[in-house]
């Protein structure tokens, strides 16, 4: 496994170490040795299978943002995903729009530790494993946890989100 343990964490790995902590979720955030622009490149360094890897997606649904949780097999569906949550349309954003309703960095987007509270919706694929690994604030920072931690900690809402990648 390419991780190791974090010395000194990025404020943003804090907070989101905080708000798993708030919500009794005892997990540990570490710190990958590598980038991993990619569920497969992330997967890799994690020696687990692609779709353990929990993608935190932000997108733009009718103006507000839409937080959801793929699987690393999945490929987001954004029309389903519109029909999902009653909106006209969603679409990606730009990274000043994920910064700003995150307060972290593509690539790095954690399911919670956000200013606010975001809309979630979680790939029901991820209920297939017994661990999912899912980023911690930063682009470099990962946590394994579980669909229903997933569920738990974002008050998200279980679908189907897209099509196998």
């Amino acid at each position: 496994m390419a991780y190791r343990e974090i010395v000194a964490m990025h404020p943003n790995g804090v907070r989101v170490q905080a708000a798993l902590e708030a919500c009794g979720i005892r997990t540990r955030i570490v710190e990958t040795l590598e980038g991993s622009p990619t569920a497969v490149t992330a997967a890799a360094q994690l020696d687990i299978e692609v779709g353990q890897v929990a993608n935190s997606l932000v997108f733009e649904a009718d103006g507000d943002p839409l937080l959801v949780i793929t699987s690393g097999q999945h490929r987001a569906d954004l029309g389903r995903i519109a029909a999902f949550v009653g909106a006209q349309t969603v679409r990606r954003p730009g990274a000043e729009f994920v910064r700003e309703h995150t307060g972290q960095p593509i690539g790095g987007v954690a399911p919670l530790g956000h200013p606010k509270p975001i809309r979630t919706v979680v790939d029901l694929h991820l209920g297939s494993w017994d661990e999912v690994w899912a980023a911690g604030g930063h682009p470099h920072y990962v946590y394994p946890t579980t669909f229903a931690e997933l569920m738990q900690v974002t008050n998200g809402q279980a679908f189907d989100v897209g099509v196998k990648a």
